[in-house]
């Protein structure tokens, strides 16, 4: 068949904000005058909206698959690399729907720009996006979802999902949502450490005590700490055992990672901030990391396989990562997390909820676990006409 179409969306859903610490909008924002805002607590923007990057491709042989960029900020950025760069190489190419098409396609975009420099940020985000859709057109075409093109065989109908971030300003409150959670069939959550250490210790210790029996806690630090102070952090969780300590230093700094590793028995996780496996390398080797989360709207399925593998290689466990994304994002992590064997994958009801709503079926977590969608290809279908009618608002 061949590709007929390539188009990149942005979309921004106003109205659509996330509720204060859990994924996607894990801190306070400072007031602004704009769309984008800075953190009260971590050096980064965020959007007073809900934004990412949608990717229609469409063949010949009458399928369309869809695909999203991560984009939580700028998603025209990603959405003009696709119709500037990637959309004239693919537009008029014969995609046989293997997967071993897929991965000289996304060898074919990755080209355009690297001897440029561009091998990562925005260029990935596109070509992820794209990545993603040329994986739900294969799986139609060959009658079988993303999930058992990947696996060799049968594929779990659920992956574990660990509830990322709790609501509540107030003790009471975030005691209400844990009990929540704990009814929902949650035993695994996240915390985000978006104020001081004693609050997020205290809730940290809140959770443990009117959370589930054996609630197994991890922490996202947002990237806000140097060796000395996450290595004090670290003995804390060290006490409490926690599940993991994630993003707690400059995603750049390898040797601090590994220094900080080496000084603390709570594992360390990271891996939003790098789509290829060229980017996690250099902490593997240096034992930096025992959790890899690759975010699928950033490497695209395709290059997940090649991260999860060098992860692995590197005996470090894969856990992906899932933020701000509609329902190929979600549906694409979903696939890759059961077929992969992951031992969870993470929620967060808000963003679950907004992707829902523009889609014809819904993806769904029942007893604390994600459904594995079971029709051909990522198994999402766009609510366009609808979604179309909301996407835009006015630039500030």
């Amino acid at each position: 068949m061949k590709i007929t179409s390539v188009k990149a969306v942005p979309v921004r859903l106003p109205g659509a904000r996330r509720a204060l610490g859990t994924a996607g909008s894990p801190t306070e924002l400072q007031s602004g005058t704009g769309d984008y805002w800075w953190s009260r607590t971590v050096g980064a923007l965020y959007s007073i909206h809900f934004e990412t990057a949608l990717v229609k491709l469409v063949t010949d042989s009458g399928i369309t698959g869809w695909g999203e960029a991560q984009a939580p900020l700028a998603p025209e950025v990603a959405c003009e690399i696709v119709r500037l760069l990637l959309r004239p190489v693919l537009e008029g190419e014969e995609f046989d729907g293997s997967v071993e098409g897929i991965g000289a396609m996304w060898e074919h975009m990755y080209r355009t720009m690297r001897v440029r420099g561009q091998t990562s940020g925005f260029m990935l985000d596109a070509i992820s996006g794209v990545d993603l859709a040329l994986w739900d057109v294969a799986g139609q075409a060959q009658g079988k979802s993303v999930s058992e093109l990947i696996g060799s065989g049968s594929t779990p109908d659920a992956v574990p999902a660990y509830l990322s971030g709790i609501a509540g300003a107030e003790a009471g409150e975030f005691t209400q949502n844990v009990a929540r959670a704990t009814e929902a069939g949650f035993r695994t959550f996240k915390l985000f450490h978006d104020a001081g250490t004693a609050k997020l210790l205290s809730r940290f210790d809140a959770l443990v005590a009117n959370g589930p029996a054996g609630a197994r806690v991890a922490v996202d630090a947002l990237w806000r700490f140097d060796v000395e102070t996450a290595a004090a952090f670290g003995e804390q969780l060290d006490s409490r055992d926690a599940l993991w300590l994630e993003s707690p230093l400059p995603p750049e700094d390898v040797p601090a990672h590994a220094a900080l590793a080496r000084r603390i028995r709570t594992p360390l996780a990271a891996g939003e901030c790098y789509r290829t496996r060229w980017e996690i390398a250099p902490f593997l080797r240096e034992q930096a990391l025992a959790i890899v989360q690759p975010d699928l709207g950033r490497c695209g399925v395709t290059e997940f396989l090649k991260i999860a593998a060098t992860a692995r290689e590197a005996g470090a466990r894969v856990i992906p990562h899932v933020s701000i994304a509609l329902g190929p994002q979600i549906a694409a992590a979903v696939h890759a997390a059961a077929a992969c064997g992951c031992e969870m994958l993470e929620f967060n009801p808000r963003v679950l909820e907004v992707a829902n709503a523009w889609l014809e079926e819904p993806l769904t977590v029942t007893g604390g676990a994600w459904q594995v969608p079971r029709r051909p290809g990522l198994g999402v279908r766009i609510r366009e006409a609808a979604l179309r009618e909301r996407i835009q608002v006015p630039r500030s």
